[in-house]
């Protein structure tokens, strides 16, 4: 079973926050694939069906961002699952909106969702799909701009990277995270 997390802050406020993006995907994948996201344990909201014949978990962190990795630990023992079996997507500066990077590992590039994955799971061995939000502006607060709503004119872009990133998805689970990396980076 592959566990697929989205990272994203809980409650009404923040949903289209560049930081929700993560959600965004798996509320994508989970209309894309009949998922009900009906099951609330863990400390996360979480749908189970198949992706590219592929039983899944779909799991959206409902701890805050900072917090996300106590929400995956829940649902990685509890499923006994290996770490090899997780793929998480969230939000990143670094890339222009849209874009998508594709990564076997790594560290958390001063994400606080990712450093709290990476202390609470006690490895940075697992699979990941960022989604470019775009850099702040200059002189710009970094918490406002990742809490902040893209403009009209950018949500076009956004919605055509979140049917990639479910592309995405399906390519990592059919065939691995290195056609992945070779088809969407």
């Amino acid at each position: 079973m592959y566990i697929i997390a989205g990272l994203g802050n809980p409650t009404k406020e923040y949903a289209g926050t560049r930081h929700n993006v993560g959600f965004a995907v798996i509320d994508k994948l989970a209309d894309e694939y009949n998922i009900s996201m009906d099951i609330k344990k863990h400390k996360a909201i979480c749908g189970k069906g198949v992706i590219a014949g592929q039983k899944v978990v779909l799991v959206k962190p409902q701890t805050f961002m900072n917090l996300s990795g106590e929400s995956l630990r829940e649902v990685i023992d509890f499923y006994k699952e290996d770490i090899d079996k997780m793929l998480v997507i969230f939000d990143d500066i670094s890339l222009d909106v849209g874009k998508l990077r594709l990564r076997p590992m790594g560290s958390a590039g001063g994400h606080n969702g990712i450093k709290s994955i990476i202390a609470n799971l006690g490895t940075d061995q697992f699979k990941r799909i960022k989604f470019g939000v775009g850099d702040k502006p200059r002189g710009y607060d970094l918490a406002n701009w990742v809490l902040g709503r893209f403009s009209k004119e950018q949500q076009e872009v956004v919605n055509e990277g979140l049917a990639n990133a479910c592309k995405a998805v399906e390519t990592i689970l059919l065939d691995g995270i290195e056609v992945g990396m070779n088809k969407y980076n």
